[in-house]
């Protein structure tokens, strides 16, 4: 159950410490609809960050709303199991069919803010997110494609420039750290 894997992780900094302890905090607040939209303060999403084979490349979708190049993920909207949703996730924003989890463990725990927008024609307000990342990897060979409604394009970008292609302050830390993460685990 995803509560337990939560509970089990093993937070690696500070911050995760802070999330992990809000995040649990949420779900005891909110039991009935915290893996699903209807939450408009906060709800559980699932992302995972793909990297390929050495991790010298990460698979990243440049998303239609925030214009920005970003990881695969996205709300778990009922669903339990959050590895299954950011395997599907990645699947379905990227095009690749074999994308697996280079392990089955949380790679990270963050409460990420998301701003007011405007999505299919209806205005959603400030929220948070409460995310569970995966480390998942794939064949950098594969056939990519974009779900046009959600990212523009799909590409493999260069590990070590990631950060001036994502152009999203905010997220530089998380996707060195789970960058970071990635290759620890590729290199056992």
């Amino acid at each position: 159950m995803y509560v337990d894997d939560i509970r089990a992780y093993v937070p690696q900094t500070p911050q995760e410490e802070a999330d992990k302890a809000m995040i649990l905090d949420y779900i005891r607040r909110f039991p009935d609809d915290i893996l699903t939209r209807d939450n408009a303060i906060a709800h559980l999403t699932s992302s995972g960050f793909v990297v390929n084979a050495d991790a010298s490349r990460v698979l990243m979708a440049h998303h239609n709303i925030y214009r920005v190049w970003a990881w695969t993920g996205g709300h778990a909207d009922g669903e339990e199991d959050l590895l299954s949703v950011a395997l599907r996730e990645a699947r379905e924003e990227t095009g690749i069919a074999h994308i697996r989890p280079l392990s089955t463990a949380i790679a990270s725990l963050d409460i990420l803010p998301v701003w007011g927008h405007v999505k299919r024609g209806r205005y959603v307000c400030a929220h948070q997110h409460l995310n569970v990342s995966y480390l998942l990897v794939a064949d950098d060979t594969d056939p990519i494609a974009p779900r046009l409604e959600e990212n523009t394009r799909v590409g493999w970008l260069p590990a070590e420039e990631l950060t001036a292609w994502t152009n999203e302050w905010q997220m530089d830390g998380v996707y060195t750290k789970l960058l970071e993460r990635a290759r620890t685990l590729l290199q056992m």
